[in-house]
């Protein structure tokens, strides 16, 4: 749908429409997650966009990101070679993810989130 402002990146980041996006099936440890996103803009090589996944776990190694959580409830584990630490994700939460990280995504409840990510 073509914005009626060409600065309007999203009127709802809550309901706007995400194409789905099939996780890799080595990626899911627990549950039937689904996930969606949509690009909002690049600029350059940097990417900010909408990004959703349902219940259940998997696994991922990340780019450069910075997020902002919009909806659900989660809990995002970093495992470095020092070992794990976890944090809670909830609205409002924001979040660095450094290229490399090796993370584990245990959803709760729909997570959806806002990001800023430059590509690997």
């Amino acid at each position: 749908m073509t914005s009626p402002h060409p600065r309007l990146l999203a009127a709802d980041v809550l309901t706007a429409h995400l194409e789905p996006s099939p996780l890799a099936p080595e990626s899911v440890r627990a549950g039937t997650p689904r996930t969606g996103d949509t690009t909002l803009v690049s600029l350059g090589e940097t990417h900010v966009g909408l990004w959703e996944i349902t219940e259940g776990t998997v696994v991922d190694v990340e780019v450069d990101e910075v997020f902002v959580v919009v909806s659900g409830d989660a809990t995002l584990t970093l495992h470095t070679e020092g070992g794990s630490s976890s944090l809670e994700l909830a609205p409002g939460v924001v979040v660095l993810l450094k290229a490399g990280d090796r993370t584990t995504w245990q959803i709760r409840s729909t997570l959806r989130k806002l990001y800023v990510a430059a590509p690997a």
